[in-house]
């Protein structure tokens, strides 16, 4: 009885042990940083080579940085795939969103990093931290105009809000963000072609294009008029 009594003692300190080094290494918080990922379509997920399944997926990985690419599920073959880098934070989201596309061109996406202001803030606000793809895109932070991109928006007040980026010839992008105290919003934007657009010099072009049409049709016009006035001359000739 008390062989056995040993026995379950130890087995019980070693599952004790067990669960400590777990915690303590492999599950500890505050060694790894949250990395969120969704896509439209649904596309499987790989993190340096290494297949993690599909989208929407959501982990823990250690700090540093990574190669994540998604390549689209489903039957539509023409939709392509995405690769990027992405840096994970200790202590931290970074948040990975893409609307795949037929090409680069057309798809979007942007992603998101949360960290900590490395200088004290000013007063109780944090920062908001903006670049696109294209550059020289209108930021809008809760429908108001802040400038174009790149852009740091000092002094941003914490809570909600919705950040919105805006380039003509491309789809205006929003998302919904979170600002805290002393801490920063990295958010980074690929824009989509918006191919049903039209530039002033297409519109120029078109123009041209239809009242040269406008133009010949009327000469046309008058050409048959001028003709048939001839035969009504021939006509009153007659005695």
């Amino acid at each position: 009885m008390k062989r056995k009594l040993i026995v379950l003692g130890i087995l019980l300190l070693l599952f004790a042990v067990f669960v400590l080094v777990r915690f303590f290494v492999f599950d500890n918080p505050g060694k790894t940083g949250r990395l969120k990922v969704l896509s439209s379509p649904t596309a499987g997920i790989f993190i340096d080579n290494a297949a993690m399944g599909k989208t929407p997926f959501e982990t823990r990985l250690k700090p540093g940085e990574y190669t994540i690419k998604l390549i689209p599920e489903g039957e539509d073959t023409q939709i392509v795939s995405w690769s990027g880098k992405i840096s994970v934070i200790e202590n931290a989201l970074t948040y990975v969103s893409r609307e795949m596309g037929t090409t680069e061109l057309t798809s979007s996406g942007e992603v998101l990093m949360i960290t900590k202001m490395k200088n004290s803030p000013k007063g109780e606000t944090g920062q908001v931290a903006i670049e696109t793809d294209p550059t020289g895109a209108i930021v809008f932070l809760d429908n108001d105009e802040k400038g174009v991109t790149p852009l740091i928006l000092d002094e941003a007040a914490p809570g909600d809000h919705e950040l919105a980026v805006y380039l003509p010839g491309f789809f205006r992008q929003s998302q919904k963000i979170n600002v805290e105290v002393g801490h920063i919003v990295n958010a980074s934007f690929k824009l989509g072609l918006d191919k049903t657009h039209k530039t002033l010099e297409d519109g120029l072009e078109e123009k041209k294009k239809n009242a040269s049409t406008s133009a010949a049709v009327n000469d046309e016009t008058a050409t048959d008029t001028s003709r048939s006035g001839k035969k009504i001359l021939k006509i009153l000739d007659t005695p």
